[in-house]
């Protein structure tokens, strides 16, 4: 893999807004609305848009994990949605929940998964017709997923300390204020019971948004090497792991990284600085 790639690794996994808007109606294609404001779908979506809420879908609501793989197949069931199915995200936020969400489909092992590049914000921007109608689609059998794939795009709080101890890359998406310990939530966000702030030791600081420019859309893949490769310290050969506060943010790294810098060896640390900063005797630095 060239140090400065030109191209993206995987192209194919960005759709663009006009060629969405002609194949809204495609056999085998289910798009899929995720926000981090929940109410957003209801006021307009993009026709034939499901929407998948990213904390009642998609979490436990007792233990602080993923849902169970028979609870994923009947939530895929419900929107008629197959192992075949090429399912199309988008969303607020410069896509930030719309790439947890895709993250979480290929926790389950569906691999058939886009983005829509711009996400919510540039299909509305550009004037494409939107609607209140909810679709609805013939319920499917989707087969219960074997497994969830923790190991292999997935860390846990134990890794994240090895990565920490052995140098090898960590990314704290975080904003530049979290990452310092000046604050222990997001800027405008309430805080959220995060007893210490600051950030796991050796980190990089990279904002998750640094991979997108003003209109949503991810930045050429010249630049994202140049901030992650060169900035960051990502490479083919060694592992990754990114981070943020519950790994909403870093799966959006996690998809930069993945699908369109070509890295297969990032891992989501979705337990983030919520687990981290509550720990009794996890390691923290604080630095400017």
């Amino acid at each position: 893999m060239a140090t400065h790639p030109t191209e993206y690794a995987h192209p194919e996994a960005l759709v663009e807004t006009d060629w969405l808007e002609k194949h809204l109606k495609d056999d085998g294609v289910r798009v899929i609305e995720s926000n981090e404001d929940i109410l957003l779908y209801d006021t307009g979506h993009i026709p034939g848009a499901v929407h998948i809420d990213w904390r009642a879908d998609l979490q436990d609501p007792v233990i602080r994990d993923y849902i169970s793989p028979e609870k994923f197949a009947r939530l895929c069931s419900r929107h008629g949605i197959t192992p075949d199915t090429t399912c199309i995200f988008y969303g607020d936020k410069a896509n930030w929940w719309a790439c947890y969400a895709l993250w979480a489909f290929r926790l389950f092992g569906h691999d058939k998964v886009k983005i829509l590049n711009g996400g919510r914000d540039k299909w509305k921007a550009e004037g494409r017709l939107m609607t209140r109608e909810i679709p609805k689609y013939p319920e499917t059998s989707y087969p219960m997923p074997k497994k969830r794939f923790d190991k292999e795009i997935r860390a846990f709080f134990d890794e994240a300390l090895g990565q920490s101890k052995n140098g090898k890359p960590l990314i704290d998406v975080r904003s530049p204020g979290e990452y310092r310990g000046e604050i222990t939530h997001m800027p405008e966000y309430p805080q959220e019971g995060v007893l210490r702030g600051g950030h796991i030791p050796g980190a990089k600081s990279m904002p998750w948004k640094t991979a997108t420019n003003d209109d949503a859309t991810f930045k050429p893949a010249s630049e994202l090497a140049k901030i992650y490769f060169e900035q960051c310290d990502v490479s083919p050969e060694q592992d990754t792991v990114v981070y943020c506060r519950i790994g909403e943010r870093s799966s959006h790294t996690w998809f930069v990284l993945t699908y369109l810098l070509g890295l297969n060896n990032v891992r989501n640390y979705d337990g983030s600085w919520t687990e981290w900063g509550n720990k009794v005797g996890a390691p923290i630095e604080k630095s400017t």
